[in-house]
């Protein structure tokens, strides 16, 4: 006879502590997707649910590597049931990247003249002072600042 699959997911042992915290930010984030964009550009409709998924994902970086409050356990959990974006996190590991909104802003790909997004520009070297980046909208997420 072959084995029923359910639904059913096992959570680890510490994941009552951060539920209330994840499934706030999972309402914020809905909440931003259904809101409507009218009068925005089209880049400014996804700003909000670039910030929420960039505070969730340091709300988990937080929690395991600075003040080390869950389990490698519960942390990898997240990381697989997509709670925290993986990529990112392994960014803010390096130096330089501590403080990095988002992967697209540091693909040169991206941006005019094959360079880095102008939010990643220390602000002491900007001409312009006050800046928004046309993915995110970060004011400045270089290190340095």
């Amino acid at each position: 006879m072959p084995k029923v699959k359910t639904n059913r997911v096992k959570y680890p042992e510490g994941w009552e502590l951060i539920e209330p915290t994840l499934s706030e930010l999972q309402a914020k984030m809905r909440e931003a997707e259904n809101d409507p964009h009218d009068g925005k550009r089209k880049c400014e409709a996804l700003w909000p649910i670039f910030k929420i998924a960039h505070q969730k994902s340091r709300y988990i970086f937080d929690l395991f590597h600075r003040r080390k409050e869950i389990s490698k356990e519960l942390y990898e959990f997240c990381m697989d049931q997509g709670y925290a974006d993986r990529n990112l996190i392994a960014k803010w590991k390096k130096p330089g990247y501590e403080r990095l909104c988002c992967l697209r802003c540091m693909q040169p790909r991206d941006h005019n003249f094959q360079t880095t997004c102008v939010c990643r520009v220390p602000q002491h070297l900007r001409e312009e002072k006050v800046i928004e980046c046309v993915h995110c909208g970060c004011k400045g997420c270089a290190s340095g600042d």
